[in-house]
């Protein structure tokens, strides 16, 4: 594998990417590595980001569904209703 050196690189950026190895417990040479990858699929793509026609339909049908739930219906998940009172 070739050996890449980068000179001058601004301090706020280094710290920024040795930070991010950091947390996940990555050398800086395998964060480094990772990350002109993701940037390279990235600028590949133009950079920009879509769904393609079937995607996009289900994502709007999946956003017509939860426009179509009642107001306070959310707040209810995870709640128990109310026990009825004991009848002793």
């Amino acid at each position: 594998m070739t050996d890449i050196v980068l000179k001058d690189i601004d301090e706020l950026l280094l710290e920024r990417i040795k930070r991010m190895a950091d947390r996940r417990g990555w050398t800086l040479s395998h964060a480094l590595q990772h990350l002109l990858e993701q940037g390279l699929y990235a600028v590949e793509g133009d950079g920009k980001l879509g769904f393609d026609t079937s995607e996009a339909d289900v994502l709007l049908s999946a956003i017509a569904a939860l426009e179509s739930v009642p107001d306070g219906v959310f707040s209810l998940i995870g709640q128990v209703p109310d026990a009825a009172p004991r009848q002793d």
